[in-house]
This record gives C-alpha cells, structure tokens and sequence, in this order.
C-alpha cells in the first residue's frame, strides 16, 4: 500500500511466484503466473503502481509456513472501483521470504462489480 516497489521486491525469494488471479487474466494471457524477480517487477508496474489498493480480511488461517486470508481487496484505478472477493495465499522460506503469493478470486465477478468512482 506504500506504493514502494523496491521493498515490495524485496519481500520476495529470487525464484518466487506471484499468481493474481491464479489462471488466465488481462496481467498473465497464458495463466502461468509470474515467475522472478523481474516478472513480478512487471506485475507490480502494470497491477500495483497504478492503482489504490485496500484489504479487507475478514479471516486470516495460518499453518507453518504458509498463510490463507478471505476476504477482499478493493482495487482504484483509472476512476474505477472494483472489489476482487476470494482467498489469498501466501507461502515463504525459511529464510522469511514469499516464495508464493496466490490469489483465487474470479476475475468476471471482479469486473462486474467495477463502478465509476
């Protein structure tokens, strides 16, 4: 929420993966994710950097070394809202770095809550 992308980055394992939504969508056509540093350097410039983000968990379930959070985040950008509902999973090392971040929310539901701010 800090709009810092280098300590964002830094978060992240080198071979980490960020997949948000996890299948297809307009941020990854082939739904493989965004595997590296540097792609998910673009995922954040073209997700991240220009919008407003708020998260709204409503339950959050940690086991070892991984954490799942229901709930939702509302995204701001380009005079819209929309609010992506869903599960949000996060799994790190044990040096404390995310290896994976993936997100299940369903990307037709999210558009179609988009309203004119």
């Amino acid at each position: 929420m800090a709009h810092d992308k280098e300590a964002w980055l830094a978060v992240f394992a080198d071979d980490a993966i960020v997949e948000d939504p996890i299948g297809p969508s307009h941020f990854d056509p082939e739904g493989t994710g965004h595997r590296g540093k540097e792609a998910i350097a673009k995922f954040y410039d073209m997700a991240i950097a220009p919008s407003e983000l708020t998260f709204n968990f409503e339950k959050t379930y940690v086991c070892g070394n991984e954490e799942a959070n229901v709930g939702n985040i509302v995204i701001r950008s380009a005079g819209y809202e929309v609010t992506a509902e869903g599960v949000f999973t996060y799994r790190i090392n044990d040096d404390g770095k995310i290896v994976a971040l993936r997100a299940y929310w369903e990307l037709d539901k999210a558009t179609a809550s988009a309203r004119k701010l």
